[in-house]
């Protein structure tokens, strides 16, 4: 347990900021495999708008640190790659 008035405040702290990122972190993956089963059926249109939504929020997420910008780049270069393909 914490001793100082610090630490009791950086527990806190810790629990409030890892609900949040893992509420983004599930949105994230539910928006790839939303985009994943769109491309699967061949909807261009729909897999467009859901690519779009999963970019914006990767980008979001790389905003407030939750996600690293590399890991960011890497999963909108696999969304795009996906995409063209289809």
């Amino acid at each position: 347990m914490a001793n100082t008035k610090s630490a009791i405040k950086a527990a806190r702290k810790t629990i409030r900021l890892t609900d949040r990122n893992r509420g983004v972190k599930t949105r994230l993956k539910t928006l790839r495999k939303q985009l994943d089963e769109l491309l699967a059926k061949k909807d261009a249109a729909a897999g467009k708008t859901a690519a779009a939504a999963y970019v914006s929020a990767m980008d979001k997420a790389v905003k407030s640190g939750v996600v690293h910008k590399n890991a960011a780049a890497r999963g909108k270069a696999h969304a795009a790659k996906a995409l063209a393909l289809k």
